[in-house]
């Protein structure tokens, strides 16, 4: 079933200067950010949403059908790299940062993203992957299950004789699985935290695949 509960984090941990620029979204994706790379400054970080912070470009919107002056600060944190920066300004971080849009598989694409990046001699990568709904009148597209989320997960290469995490993918025949109960990326994070045979999902016309190897 989808979660249910606070979307917007107390977030102690960052200057209240830059916590209030933050929308929920945002919140939540620094908080996992925290909570999950501690005292680390040196590893790579891929942040990933489908769909980021739409309200700030309907806020501009209509600005404009008012013919009234745009927010210099509204547009800066419109764009899909803001929460990463900003959580990199708040912590002092200053290792590359990437920014992740991939349709319904954005949490993939981040795994494939933090692939890439071990395979080019990162020691480890951030993975932070976030969503909220869509606001009106945005909410009439959205094509699935919706509700607010973020994780973070710190992952590694594999080592020969450990458990790690397999994602593979091939071409589906349909766009998406109709009865799907909760957004990808939780399903994903589902599959990790409770370890079973693997699971499958088809998103954007193909069909994803994920297990634990040991």
């Amino acid at each position: 079933m989808l979660p249910v509960g606070h979307a917007r984090p107390e977030l102690p941990e960052m200057q209240p200067m830059l916590r209030r620029r933050l929308d929920p979204l945002g919140r939540m994706a620094a908080q996992v950010v925290y909570w999950c790379q501690g005292e680390r400054r040196d590893m790579p970080v891929v942040f990933a949403s489908r769909y980021g912070e739409p309200a700030r470009s309907l806020e501009m919107l209509a600005a404009l059908a008012a013919a009234e002056p745009l927010s210099p600060t509204t547009f800066g944190l419109s764009v899909h790299n803001a929460i990463g920066a900003m959580v990199a300004i708040a912590r002092g971080d200053r290792a590359n940062t990437t920014a992740i849009a991939g349709g319904a598989a954005t949490p993939a694409a981040a795994l494939v993203e933090a692939g890439a990046l071990l395979a080019d001699g990162a020691a480890e990568v951030l993975v932070v992957c976030c969503d909220a709904p869509l606001p009106e009148p945005y909410a009439e597209f959205s094509d699935g299950p919706a509700a607010p989320w973020a994780w973070a997960w710190r992952l590694a290469a594999g080592t020969a004789g450990q458990p790690c995490l397999r994602l593979d993918w091939e071409d589906a025949g349909v766009e998406a699985d109709s009865a799907a109960v909760l957004p990808f990326g939780l399903e994903l994070l589902q599959t990790v935290l409770a370890p079973g045979p693997g699971c499958q999902r088809v998103v954007d016309g193909r069909r994803w695949h994920w297990s634990h190897d040991a």
